[in-house]
């Protein structure tokens, strides 16, 4: 692969939004683990719902005066329509091992027999892993995943390269932990495929998503290009390829960050909304 000067500036940006962005989440964290929101417990509900974050996730963040949290308004709607609802937090840059770690401690809080996982991005790493490796699998009625990289993405893949070539993973390392970004890679998942089988008993469902380039959030646009030159559709970060895992339940038009309500383009409320639906109907 020939990487252009363009390709370098642009990824050098991208790391440097990344970075920043760590950082500013760093500081608006909420310094609680585990935020959870239980509203009247509904019939049509077998489990409880939780929530995972993907990379860079937050409990709360404040912009413009205001607090929103990850999942943007996602929580209070499903509430609203009758579910139970945890959001565990993990931390915003670390290894998979570590993440799903904090993550199986949190859930194995949780006062029920079961839950239903929905995991963005990285976030379906995380539960996989920790359904596999660390004891969640009789924890866990359901997996479904939005936008996760499971086959890995061509962006880690250019970051792990670039980090490699300007030694940027020992300087960075010292600020946050960016083990992250190279569990990512399409080598590293295809070990973790390997390594993380899925576990009878739990079903595994995914959501896959692609956008066109024009109507993903503009910071997106230059991933987007890079991602649709070598891997076809995307959703600006991951390939949409790589985001099939067990039952495919759905397809979605919508980007990265609107499917977790960051856009006004796409109606993540509703889609969530319709997730618990398909949830009730399979007796879940």
């Amino acid at each position: 692969m020939v990487v252009t000067p363009l390709v370098v500036i642009g990824a050098l940006a991208a790391i440097v939004i990344v970075v920043a962005a760590a950082i500013a989440l760093t500081i608006w964290r909420s310094r609680r683990a585990l935020r959870t929101v239980v509203a009247r417990k509904s019939a049509r509900l077998r489990h409880p719902v939780v929530l995972a974050h993907g990379l860079l996730g937050f409990d709360r963040i404040a912009i413009g005066g205001r607090e929103h949290s990850y999942f943007r308004g996602v929580t209070n709607h499903l509430m609203r329509v009758g579910a139970e609802v945890h959001r565990p937090r993990v931390p915003s840059l670390a290894s998979i091992a570590l993440r799903a770690e904090e993550l199986a401690q949190r859930v194995k809080m949780i006062r029920a027999r079961k839950v239903n996982i929905i995991a963005h991005s990285m976030g379906g790493l995380d539960v996989r892993y920790a359904i596999a490796k660390l004891g969640l699998a009789d924890r866990v009625a359901s997996l479904v995943t939005i936008g996760t990289p499971h086959f890995g993405t061509p962006v880690a893949d250019l970051g792990a390269r670039l980090s490699d070539v300007l030694r940027l993973k020992a300087l960075l390392g010292r600020v946050v932990d960016v083990n992250s970004f190279y569990d990512l890679t399409t080598e590293r998942m295809e070990r973790f495929n390997r390594e993380i089988p899925n576990v009878r008993g739990v079903a595994y469902w995914s959501v896959v998503a692609r956008i066109e380039r024009a109507g993903a959030h503009p910071l997106l646009w230059m991933t987007h290009k890079y991602l649709s030159d070598r891997a076809g559709d995307n959703d600006g970060i991951v390939p949409l390829a790589s985001q099939r895992w067990g039952e495919v339940i759905k397809q979605i038009e919508a980007d990265h960050w609107a499917q977790i309500g960051w856009s006004p383009s796409f109606d993540a409320l509703t889609f969530y909304e319709e997730l618990l639906r398909e949830l009730r109907g399979r007796g879940f």
